[in-house]
C-alpha cells in the first residue's frame, strides 16, 4: 500500500464484467466509491458474448440495474423495449457495452486480465490479529503473461461460473478420458452457437447432449432445426433420469410461455424420433482411441455410444482455486455463503421461492469480502439477474457504511417469475419489502414439480440423508 495512504483511500475490486459485475462497479460510482474492474476476456461481459445467440426468458425491464441506468441515462444511451426479451448478444451491445463505456466505468475496467489470487497484504489465511484493518492484495495475470499485484479495500467476486462447467462424470467427477476428450476438442461448450458460430461443428455429424435442463434443451432444439437443413446430422441425449418428460416443463401451464414452449417443442422432437432418447446413464469414460465412444452404465447394463461431438449441458460449480486464502464460509451442500445455502438448494428451489436477499446473507469471516453473482449461488442454478442487482445494491451500502440500506430489501418480482433460459435459470415469487432470511418467502419448500427441474438428485435432503 501506497505510504500515507489510509484504506479508505483505495479501490474496491470487482472481479468480472458481466451484468452483476458491471453494476457493482455502477453502484460503486454512485456511492463516491473507485472501483477497479478485472476481466480475463478481450472485452467487457466476454463470457456472456460467448452464450449470445441465447435467449434470455426475463424481459429488459428486469436486466438493467438501477445504477447503471442512472449513469447511461447520462450519455447518448436509448433503453430498449421494457418488455422485449433480448438475446445475450443483445444484452452485450444493448446495455453491458454501453454501460462499460461510460466515462465513469471505462478508465476503471482491465480487460485480458485475470484474478489469479486474492489475499490480505503481508498475511496468510491464518493470521488474526489486526486483519480486518489490513488492504486486500489482489494478484493479476495479463494475457501477455505479467503478474501484478494490486491493494484494494474491499474485493466483489462477481466472476460466475461460465469457465468452470460440471464434469460429464459420476460423482461430480470427470469421466476416464474426459479430460483428453475436452483438450481434443471432441467435447464442446456448453452452449455452442449450433446454428450460428459453430454449425460446421455439427453439420451432418453424430451430436450427444448430456444433461436435463434448459441448456440441454436450447441446445437440442437447434441440432432439430440443423437436422431439417441437414438430415444426415443425428442427435442422442443423455440423462440420468428415467424419464425424458421430466425435462419438458409446464407445458402451456407454464407461468411463462416461452419457457413452456421450449418444453413443448423439445417433447415433439422425441416423440417424433428425431432424437434418440437414453435414460437413466451415468457416463464413466470417453475412449478417443478410434473417433469417440462414449460408454456409460445403466439399470439395464452397460451403454456405448460411438459419437462425433458431446455437449455437455451439466452445470457449472465455482472457481475457488484463487481464493485459498481468504477466510471463506460456505454451504457443505452448494457451495454457496452458508445464510444463502438453504434458500437456493436445487431440491426445493427453482421457481417462487428464493427470496431477494443482500449483504447479511452473503458475507464471510473475511471482512468485506463479497462473492456475488451467479457464482454466489454455488452449483445451484437458480440464479436470477436481477437478485443479483438486489445482492450488489445491499453490499455495496454495506461498503459504504449505510448499514440500514444493507439490510432493507428494495425488490419485488413478477408473481410469475422470470427465469434466465440457460445460465443459471431462475424465478421468484412477490416478496414484501422485507423478508425474513429463514422465511423461503413465507410458505414451506416443498420439491419442485412444475418447470424444467435444476437437479434434484443433488439437493439438501439427500445430503442430510447421509448424516
Amino acid at each position: 500500500m501506497p505510504e500515507n495512504s489510509t484504506l479508505a483511500d483505495l479501490p474496491v475490486v470487482v472481479i468480472g464484467t458481466g451484468p452483476v459485475g458491471l453494476a457493482a462497479a455502477a453502484n460503486l460510482v454512485t456511492r463516491g466509491m473507485k472501483p477497479l474492474v478485472f476481466e480475463a476476456g478481450a472485452t467487457p461481459a466476454a463470457a456472456v458474448s460467448e452464450w449470445g445467440h441465447i435467449g434470455l426468458f426475463s424481459p429488459w425491464k428486469y436486466n438493467i440495474d438501477h445504477a447503471a441506468r442512472t449513469l447511461l441515462e447520462g450519455t447518448d444511451w436509448q433503453e430498449p423495449d421494457s418488455d422485449y426479451l433480448p438475446t445475450g448478444t443483445e444484452l452485450v451491445n444493448d446495455y453491458l457495452a454501453p454501460l462499460a463505456a461510460t466515462p465513469q466505468l471505462r478508465e476503471a475496467i482491465r480487460t485480458q486480465t485475470r484474478v489469479i489470487a486474492v489475499s490480505r497484504l503481508g498475511m496468510d489465511r491464518t493470521r488474526t490479529p489486526d486483519r480486518d484493518a489490513t488492504a486486500f492484495l489482489v494478484r493479476t495475470q495479463s494475457a501477455d503473461g505479467v503478474i501484478e499485484d494490486h491493494h484494494a479495500r474491499a474485493v466483489i467476486d462477481a466472476s460466475g461460473t461460465w469457465a468452470t462447467p460440471n464434469p460429464l462424470g459420476q460423482a461430480g467427477l470427470p469421466a476416464i478420458g474426459e479430460t483428453a476428450a475436452r483438450e481434443a476438442g471432441l467435447v464442446t461448450s456448453p452452449l455452442p452457437d449450433v446454428l450460428g458460430r459453430d454449425r460446421d461443428e455439427f453439420a451432418g455429424r453424430h451430436v450427444l447432449v448430456v444433461g436435463a435442463g434448459h441448456s440441454a434443451a436450447n441446445t437440442l432444439l437447434a441440432l432439430g432445426e440443423l437436422n431439417e437443413a441437414e438430415p444426415t446430422t443425428r442427435i442422442s441425449w443423455a440423462i440420468r433420469g428415467a424419464d425424458p418428460a421430466s425435462v419438458y416443463g409446464g407445458g402451456d401451464q407454464d407461468g411463462l410461455p416461452a419457457r413452456g414452449a421450449l418444453g413443448t417443442r423439445l417433447r415433439h422432437l422425441v416423440e417424433t424420433g428425431r432424437i434418440d432418447v437414453h435414460t437413466s446413464v451415468t457416463i464413466t469414460e470417453l475412449n478417443t482411441t478410434d473417433g469417440l465412444t462414449v460408454s456409460g452404465t445403466t439399470p439395464d447394463g452397460p451403454v456405448s455410444l460411438n459419437v462425433d461431438r458431446v455437449v455437455p449441458t451439466t452445470g457449472f460449480r465455482p472457481n475457488l482455486d484463487f481464493l485459498r486464502e481468504i477466510r471463506l464460509e460456505l454451504d457443505p451442500v452448494v457451495e454457496a455463503p452458508t445464510k444463502l445455502g438453504p434458500l437456493i438448494d436445487p431440491e426445493y428451489h427453482s421457481c417462487g421461492t428464493v427470496p431477494p436477499h443482500g449483504a447479511n446473507l452473503l458475507a464471510h469471516p473475511e471482512k468485506d469480502f463479497y462473492i456475488a453473482g451467479m457464482k454466489s449461488y454455488g452449483r445451484a442454478p437458480t440464479f436470477l439477474m436481477f437478485t443479483g442487482y438486489e445482492q450488489i445494491r445491499s453490499i455495496v451500502a454495506a461498503l459504504a457504511g449505510d448499514q440500514a440500506s444493507a439490510d432493507r430489501v428494495e425488490l419485488v418480482l413478477p408473481e410469475t417469475g422470470v427465469c434466465s433460459a440457460d445460465i443459471g435459470s431462475s424465478c421468484d415469487a412477490p416478496v414484501a419489502d422485507t423478508v425474513e432470511a429463514d422465511s423461503c418467502c413465507g410458505a414451506p419448500a416443498e420439491p419442485v414439480s412444475i418447470g424444467i427441474p435444476t437437479g434434484l438428485e443433488h439437493g439438501r435432503s439427500a445430503y442430510q440423508e447421509t448424516r
